[in-house]
């Protein structure tokens, strides 16, 4: 039997009630909010591409995360930006790196809130790429296994500074399997891994990359990140990655990619997670600041897709606002 449309109408012409029977409810406890984590002190630089997103040495990290927290945001990502880089990018495995002292800095500043870091190295390489590079015959490759070891060592670190998550990004060949026993072997069995499983090659990255000082010096990170144009290719990967002890999988981008969401959701019974970008942000931030888009109303509607979609966490630069409005 189907509603008579006045009847329709009486049920969406009450606020309440509409909210009552809405099918997805976007909630703050969905939301995680990425921080760029500098060394120095004092430094707060905004990012030209990514209006409102900054830049923060650990103090006003501490400071930065304290205020979300109070406004009801519960989780950050952490990316880190080294003081000098080079071509292993040692400052990302040792316990005495950006990312391993500001998560120390964060648990004692604001102990409630979750601290997921990422796990990778093109922040942290001179050349940009992410982990090690070996010659071949036409030209320098990724090589992925001594990346999966130096990735073991580099997690141990985050462990050991009391990361509440980690999250590898590099959709290196064998990362997880390669994570996920170096944690184990070590006594870190429960601490949760979230594979970025399907990882797009994709445009909407740029922002990203002034952000994080991370941009390939040569080539691009196509020989690891997924072609746009498959979808079939994600299911591999996300099985993969699930085999191999991942916890909760992600896809990367978001808006452009709700159909991966959903082909992942109605696939496996795993936790999701979705990215939500730079590039993306930066679109809205620019529409919103000319007057082209309600901001609020653009982001909600944004974020409300990836739950339609069937995500569980969204990872967005919108976090922090959202909570503060």
């Amino acid at each position: 039997m189907s509603f008579p449309h006045n009847r329709l109408s009486r049920l969406r012409s009450s606020e309440v009630l509409r909210n009552m029977i809405a099918e997805n409810q976007l909630n703050l406890a969905d939301l995680v909010q990425p921080v760029f984590v500098h060394y120095g002190d004092n430094v707060e630089r905004e990012i030209g591409s990514m209006p409102g997103q900054y830049q923060f040495s650990i103090d006003r990290a501490c400071e930065y995360i304290r205020r979300i927290y109070d406004v009801g945001v519960r989780s950050v990502l952490l990316f880190g930006i080294p003081e000098k880089k080079n071509s292993t990018g040692s400052d990302a495995m040792s316990d005495s790196g950006i990312i391993q002292q500001a998560v120390r800095a964060i648990k004692r500043a604001v102990p409630g809130m979750f601290v997921i870091t990422d796990v990778c190295f093109c922040e942290y390489t001179d050349h940009g790429h992410c982990g090690v590079l070996t010659n071949s015959p036409g030209g320098m490759i990724l090589d992925h296994e001594a990346t999966c070891r130096n990735l073991a060592i580099q997690v141990l670190t985050h462990a050991r500074a009391g990361a509440d998550m980690v999250a590898p990004s590099g959709m290196i060949d064998g990362q997880i399997l390669a994570i996920r026993q170096a944690l184990d072997s070590n006594g870190y069995s429960n601490l949760p891994v979230m594979s970025y499983a399907a990882k797009y090659a994709s445009a909407f990255y740029g922002p990203f990359r002034d952000a994080a000082q991370g941009a390939p010096s040569f080539g691009d990170r196509r020989s690891h990140q997924m072609d746009p144009r498959n979808s079939d290719e994600a299911l591999r990967e996300v099985q993969q990655d699930i085999e191999q002890g991942a916890d909760i999988i992600m896809i990367k981008p978001g808006m452009p990619y709700l159909d991966i969401v959903r082909r992942v959701k109605d696939n496996f019974n795993i936790p999701i997670a979705v990215y939500n970008v730079s590039g993306e942000y930066a679109m809205v931030k620019a529409a919103a600041a000319n007057g082209w888009l309600n901001e609020k109303q653009t982001v909600t509607e944004i974020l409300t897709s990836f739950k339609r979609a069937g995500a569980d966490i969204i990872i967005t630069y919108h976090a922090a606002d959202i909570a503060d409005k």
